[in-house]
């Protein structure tokens, strides 16, 4: 290869390292492994193939292809609208041309409010009249599916409401109690697609991590690794992605604790250190990997950058319509995740 940017998956997310790197690492002792097991996937570990399909599979006939084409009857309601998340949703929705109701839930605070997105006006409503509304919003638009953009301390909560209702949603938030989420729309026997990461390009990485923790466990044994995560200052927990993929190097063989992620939240470290641009700070994710063998003559190193919602939004879109046409072909599965959406191949 002529240049070192073969990896690039698109303007704003890469692959591989900055040309001049400005990120150095402190070394790290006394790691111990981490047994618990993190994927994005899901609370169910599923084998994955070696080969990914990116073909439309058997059930997906080209009727049903087009049966959930933007503008065929399908309406979303996206939770957290005043957020930054939830609005870059709202405009990836309205480009592919997805119907997107005027209602949303907030905060007691933000009750009552109208909130302007992209030209559109959405009524906020709080915690008291949830269930009442949701329903009566179901009943209008019987081809709704939610998304939900809201805060890790309200997923369960959320999640126990849709189910109760029989809303169908897209959970892109964070957090919370993951293995109750997963029994709770089990249990209801509704459709959702779940994933902590809605960025498709960083998904198929991720997938292909996990495939190779499965085709070659204990390939990196005694390595030491360094992790280190940038995103924007209101991110207070640790990326779920980054997490993801140290579960992989933890299969491959490495120690490592989850509690000894670098997290950057500091502006100006993120942007002297990191090389986050500054129009970027507000929104990004920047994470590294890096590997080391014993004797410290081998080194490997993994990155993706992301700055910017779009990837996210875009993917989120791509969720909504994949879960429509799931529904509509009444499929036995109901819960998906981003590899299925990845999988069926039908992304715009």
């Amino acid at each position: 290869m002529a240049t070192t940017n073969w990896l690039t998956a698109s303007s704003s997310v890469f692959l591989t390292r900055p040309v001049n790197p400005r990120l150095a690492f402190a070394s790290r002792t006394n790691q111990t492994p981490c047994r618990s097991r993190v994927s994005f996937q899901g609370s169910v570990k599923r084998r994955l193939p070696v080969v990914l399909s990116m073909t439309a599979t058997e059930e997906s006939g080209e009727g049903a292809v087009k049966s959930v084409l933007p503008g065929h009857g399908i309406s979303i309601m996206v939770n957290g609208c005043s957020g930054k998340m939830g609005k870059a949703v709202i405009k990836a929705a309205h480009s592919a041309g997805v119907n997107i109701v005027p209602t949303s839930f907030g905060s007691a605070a933000e009750a009552g409010q109208t909130v302007e997105v992209f030209g559109k006006e959405i009524t906020v409503h709080g915690p008291a009249e949830r269930e009442k509304v949701l329903s009566s919003v179901f009943d209008k638009h019987p081809e709704l599916i939610v998304v939900d953009y809201t805060i890790p301390s309200a997923v369960n909560d959320n999640a126990e409401l849709y189910s109760k209702v029989g809303v169908p949603f897209v959970m892109g938030t964070t957090g919370g109690d993951r293995n109750k989420l997963y029994e709770t729309v089990e249990e209801a026997k509704i459709y959702a697609v779940i994933s902590p990461q809605m960025g498709k390009q960083v998904v198929a990485f991720l997938a292909a991590m996990e495939i190779m923790a499965e085709q070659f466990p204990g390939a990196f044994s005694g390595y030491s690794l360094e992790v280190m995560e940038s995103h924007q200052a209101s991110k207070l927990d640790a990326s779920g992605t980054a997490k993801a993929v140290i579960s992989c190097f933890q299969e491959l063989g490495v120690s490592y604790d989850m509690d000894q992620i670098k997290l950057i939240r500091d502006p100006k470290q993120q942007i002297e250190m990191v090389g986050v641009p500054e129009e970027h700070v507000s929104g990004h994710a920047f994470h590294l990997y890096h590997l080391t063998s014993p004797d410290k003559t081998v080194s490997f190193e993994f990155q993706h950058n992301v700055c910017g919602r779009s990837i996210y939004a875009e993917g989120t879109v791509d969720a909504v319509l994949f879960l429509a046409k799931k529904i509509r072909l009444k499929a036995e599965q109901r819960i998906y995740n981003m590899i299925d959406v990845l999988r069926e191949g039908n992304m715009r």
